[in-house]
C-alpha cells in the first residue's frame, strides 16, 4: 500500500504543470545541463542509456530536474518512475516527457510533450513507438493532443530545420505552443554551452511571442552532458 501511495503521489508530481511551468520561466543559459535537463532519450527510442543509467548519471551530476523526451514512447519515463519510487530522498525532480515529430508550415518538426498524463486517451497515438501520420501528424493536433492530456508543448532546437525560426516560432505560437527549447547547442561543443548567436534569436523570439523557455542536451550517447 505504501509504494502504491509513493507511485501514486510521484505520477501526480510528474504532471504538475504549474511547477515545471515555473522551473521553465526561471531557465538560462547556465541551467542545463548541471541544474536541468530537459531533453534526453534512452535505449527505449533512439538513445544508448538504460532509463536507470539516466537516473544515476542525474543523481551523480547533481540534476535538480529533468524529463525524458524518448520518441513517441512513455516507457523510459515508467521505467524511471518505477527506479525512483525506490530510491531514498534527495531525488530529482521527474516530469513526464515525449518527443513527437509533426508538420509545421510544411516542414518537419519535433515537438517536445512535458507534465501530461501518460494514460489519458487524447495522447495514446503518439506513444506508439513510431512517429504519427495522418491528421495526428499536423502540428496543430499533436499541440491539441498534449493540452487535452494536461501537458505543455514545446517545440525542440527551432533552427534545427528547413524553415527558419521566424516562420516557425510564430506559427507555433498561433496555434498555442506554450514554449521554444531556447538552449540548445546545435554544434555539439564539448563541455555543453548553448549555441549564443541562435540561443539570441530564438530567446527573442520568445520573448515577442510570450513562450516559455526550456534547455536540454538532447542525449542520445552515455553522457547527460553532450548530445552524442
Amino acid at each position: 500500500m505504501a509504494v502504491d501511495l509513493a507511485h501514486g503521489f510521484a505520477s501526480s508530481a510528474a504532471q504538475d504543470t504549474a511547477a515545471l511551468r515555473s522551473v521553465f520561466e526561471s531557465i538560462t543559459a547556465e541551467s542545463c545541463p548541471r541544474s536541468y535537463n530537459f531533453h534526453m532519450h534512452t535505449v527505449c527510442s533512439d538513445g544508448r542509456l538504460q532509463p536507470e543509467q539516466l537516473l544515476e548519471q542525474a543523481v551523480a551530476i547533481g540534476l535538480k530536474g529533468l524529463a525524458i523526451t524518448d520518441h513517441h514512447s512513455v516507457v523510459g519515463y515508467r521505467r524511471a518512475q518505477q527506479w525512483l519510487s525506490v530510491q531514498r530522498s534527495n531525488m530529482p525532480r521527474l516530469w513526464t516527457g515525449m518527443e513527437v515529430t509533426s508538420s509545421l508550415l510544411g516542414d518537419e518538426v519535433h515537438i517536445l510533450a512535458y507534465a501530461f498524463d501518460p494514460n489519458h486517451l487524447a495522447i495514446q497515438p503518439y506513444t506508439q513507438g513510431k512517429a504519427p501520420t495522418g491528421e495526428f501528424y499536423l502540428a496543430k493536433n499533436v499541440i491539441a493532443a498534449i493540452h487535452a492530456a494536461g501537458g505543455l508543448a514545446v517545440l525542440a532546437h527551432p533552427v534545427r530545420y528547413r524553415r527558419s525560426p521566424s516562420e516557425l516560432i510564430p506559427e507555433a505560437a498561433r496555434l498555442g505552443i506554450d514554449g521554444i527549447e531556447t538552449y540548445y547547442a546545435y554544434n555539439n561543443p564539448s563541455p555543453w554551452k548553448a549555441s549564443p548567436k541562435q540561443t539570441q534569436e530564438v530567446k527573442a523570439l520568445g520573448r515577442t511571442y510570450g513562450l516559455l523557455s526550456t534547455c536540454g542536451t538532447d542525449t542520445h550517447g552515455l553522457s547527460l552532458l553532450q548530445r552524442i
